[in-house]
C-alpha cells in the first residue's frame, strides 16, 4: 500500500460530477498522478472519453479492465447512486481486499451496512462532500471505521482537502452534517432565487438583480470569513434600530425564517438516513441496527 496519494492507485466507481470534482481537485493541486487514477462506469462511453481526454486518466466500462483496476487499486472511491449500491457491492465483493482503503461518497449508507454488504472488515471512510467541491470550495464531513489507521486517515483527509475543507466527525453526526453542508448550497441558491425575484418585481432588471444578489451573498460570506465574527454579531452591526434592515428582519421573522431553515436542515438529515436504510442488505438485519 502506497503511503502517499501521489503514489497511490485510486479507482473511482462511478463517473459522475462528484467523482470528477474530486479528480479535478487531486490533479489541479498535484496531490495525485493522473496516470494512477482509474475511473469506471457501467456503459456511458461519452462520459469516460471526456474524462480521459480532460484529465489524462485511465477510464473504462469493460468488465475485465474494471476488475484489473479494482484489484490493483490502493484506494477505491464509491460514487454510485444509492439505488445501484446492492448490485455494485455484489460485483465489488470478490475484487476488494483488506489492504485497500474504501472511501464512500454515498449519502446515508452506514459503515456497518457497507461491512455487511461486502462481508468485510476492510478500512472504510464514509464521506459527505457537497457540490461546491466542484470549484474547490467544498465542505466534506468524514467518519472512519475502526480499521482505518493513521496513514489511511491522512490519505482520505488529503484527498478531500484537495476540494475544500474537511470536518472529521463521529458517524452518527454525518446526517446532520448532510443537512447543514451537504444540502446547504441549495438553501443558499433558493434564497438567492427569492432575492432576485423580489428585485425584478421591484423594478430592477433581471441582470442587475442577479448581479447585486450574487455580490451581496459573496460579500457576506467573505465578511464572516474575513472578520471571524459571529454572523449574529455582523447582522446586529448592520441592523440600525427602526431602520430598513430591522424592518426586513422582522418580516423574515414573521414568516418564521429561522424555524424554516432549521426544519430544512433536520429534514435533510432525516431523509439522508431514510435513503441509507432503504438500501437493501442481506440478513441478519440485526447487524445493521
Amino acid at each position: 500500500m502506497s503511503t502517499t496519494l501521489s503514489q497511490a492507485k485510486i479507482a473511482f466507481v462511478g463517473a459522475g460530477s462528484m467523482s470528477e470534482a474530486i479528480i479535478r481537485g487531486l490533479i489541479q493541486t498535484k496531490v495525485a498522478d493522473p496516470q494512477h487514477i482509474y475511473v469506471m462506469n457501467r456503459s456511458d462511453q461519452d462520459r469516460l472519453t471526456f474524462l480521459r481526454s480532460e484529465y489524462g486518466l485511465q477510464a473504462t466500462s469493460d468488465p475485465i479492465t474494471k476488475e484489473a483496476y479494482l484489484r490493483q487499486a490502493d484506494v477505491v472511491v464509491l460514487c454510485m447512486k444509492p439505488k445501484d449500491v446492492v448490485t455494485a457491492f455484489e460485483d465489488l465483493k470478490p475484487l476488494l481486499n483488506e489492504d485497500q482503503l474504501l472511501v464512500s461518497v454515498i449519502a446515508g449508507l452506514s459503515i456497518a451496512k457497507m461491512e455487511v454488504l461486502l462481508d468485510s472488515n476492510m478500512a472504510i471512510v464514509r464521506t459527505m462532500p457537497n457540490t461546491s467541491s466542484t470549484i474547490g470550495l467544498g465542505a466534506t464531513g468524514m467518519s472512519f471505521s475502526a480499521n482505518v489507521n493513521d496513514t489511511f486517515k491522512q490519505l482520505a483527509t488529503q484527498m478531500f482537502e484537495a476540494v475544500g475543507i474537511v470536518s472529521v466527525v463521529e458517524e452518527e453526526k454525518l446526517e446532520i452534517l448532510t443537512g447543514v453542508s451537504g444540502s446547504g448550497p441549495a438553501y443558499v441558491y433558493y434564497f438567492m432565487e427569492a432575492m432576485i425575484k423580489a428585485g425584478i418585481e421591484g423594478g430592477l432588471t433581471e441582470e442587475d438583480s442577479r448581479q447585486l444578489t450574487l455580490q451581496t451573498v459573496l460579500g457576506a460570506a467573505h465578511m464572516v470569513q474575513h472578520t471571524q465574527e459571529d454572523p449574529a454579531e455582523l447582522r446586529r452591526k448592520v441592523t440600525s434600530p427602526n431602520g430598513a434592515t430591522q424592518a426586513s428582519i422582522e418580516a423574515l421573522d414573521q414568516y418564521q425564517f429561522t424555524e424554516a431553515v432549521t426544519k430544512a436542515v433536520f429534514r435533510s438529515a432525516e431523509r439522508a438516513k431514510e435513503m441509507g436504510e432503504q438500501i437493501a442488505a442481506p440478513s441478519p438485519v440485526s447487524k445493521l441496527s
